[in-house]
């Protein structure tokens, strides 16, 4: 399965690049012993390279929070899932705990600066479509309490038959990883002016990650 994008919101958004991995054969559980230890020796390496005020200059966070203004989103209220995940640690609160295959991704953001996302691939029908929003369009994103009518323009991605994810900080919650979950997609979410060497870091750190405990 490919992922491609619509030529209008690449000629839109220069520089816009995803890297997709295909993982097959996992077994999700809800947590791994392992796992949690690897957390507290990633939390420890964090406190240790970052403080808050090295997250707002650092080149891979500029571009993403540059990117959020660009499509209509206030950085600073969704920030990017790699800085709000090492924004979490750096104040103190633990990681949080959905499964071992969306920690081990976070912890392969945390690592590599760059946000990631995942979906269960049985749940996803036909072609991956990187596209605009139309009017009307119904979305429920994981946690969401009712689904949401977007209001067009919205850089979305959509299989086949539904909207999986508002790119790049929503993911649906059809489509989400579970514990039934036994091929998966994974989804290195680059944004412009961010090298594609931290795409190919962050798909390799991932993939990795999600074989060792899963």
């Amino acid at each position: 399965m490919s992922l491609s994008i619509e030529p209008a919101l690449s000629s839109k958004y220069p520089g816009l690049d995803i890297e997709i991995v295909i993982v097959e054969g996992i077994k999700v559980s809800r947590e791994n012993p392992e796992l949690e230890k690897f957390k507290v020796e990633i939390a420890k390496k964090v406190k240790e390279k970052w403080t808050l005020e090295q997250l707002k200059e650092h080149s891979v966070f500029r571009a993403y929070r540059d990117f959020f203004w660009r499509i209509g989103l206030d950085p600073t209220k969704n920030r990017p899932a790699s800085e709000a995940l090492i924004r979490r640690i750096l104040r103190g609160n633990q990681l949080p705990k959905i499964n071992t295959v969306v920690d081990a991704y976070n912890l392969a953001s945390i690592e590599s600066t760059i946000s990631i996302a995942a979906f269960d691939r049985e749940r996803l029908k036909g072609k991956l479509v990187m596209r605009q929003a139309c009017d009307g369009e119904i979305f429920l994103g994981i946690g969401m309490n009712a689904p949401t009518r977007l209001k067009g323009g919205e850089i979305v991605i959509s299989d086949d038959e539904k909207l999986i994810a508002i790119y790049p900080y929503r993911d649906a919650e059809s489509s989400k990883i579970t514990e039934d979950t036994r091929s998966l997609i994974l989804l290195i979410c680059g944004v412009p002016n961010i090298d594609k060497k931290h795409l190919l870091s962050a798909r390799k750190i991932a993939t990795e990650y999600i074989l060792k405990f899963s």
